[in-house]
């Protein structure tokens, strides 16, 4: 199951196209995707302390594979690439990593917040003052 997802990525938004390095999808995920031995990198960027194996207890690693199903939500892992920093024309490896879904989300919640807030304020025709 895992092998039939190596090839899966995020969508980039077309506006956001360009920010992207010619070379993402050729050469820099497949480099984070073989660093992460196709396991959730997360070590709590993501706000959630996950639980500790006994494997494997000094690095608190999240447990999600891709492909299989998730060891909490049960559902099926997508791991994807991700920017700590936001910024997509930053590919330093520290600072991507390949998290699956659910720590993807968790971390790019404040972010994903505001960017929303201020597509509201937008389309009403206002200035969010950041208040």
């Amino acid at each position: 199951m895992a092998g039939e997802l190596e090839g899966c990525t995020m969508p980039i938004k077309p506006e956001n196209k360009a920010r992207y390095p010619k070379n993402w999808k050729s050469e820099v995920v497949p480099r984070i995707r073989a660093r992460s031995g196709n396991r959730c990198e997360c070590t709590g960027q993501c706000g959630i302390v996950h639980s500790i194996q006994p494997e494997e207890a000094t690095t608190l690693r999240c447990w999600a594979i891709n492909g299989e199903r998730h060891p909490i939500g049960g559902y099926r892992v997508v791991l994807t690439v991700m920017h700590l920093n936001h910024t997509p024309e930053d590919c330093a490896d520290d600072n991507l990593l390949h998290g699956c879904q659910s720590c993807h989300l968790r971390y790019d919640q404040k972010d994903n917040q505001r960017k929303a807030r201020v597509t509201r304020f937008r389309k009403q025709g206002q200035e969010d003052l950041g208040v």
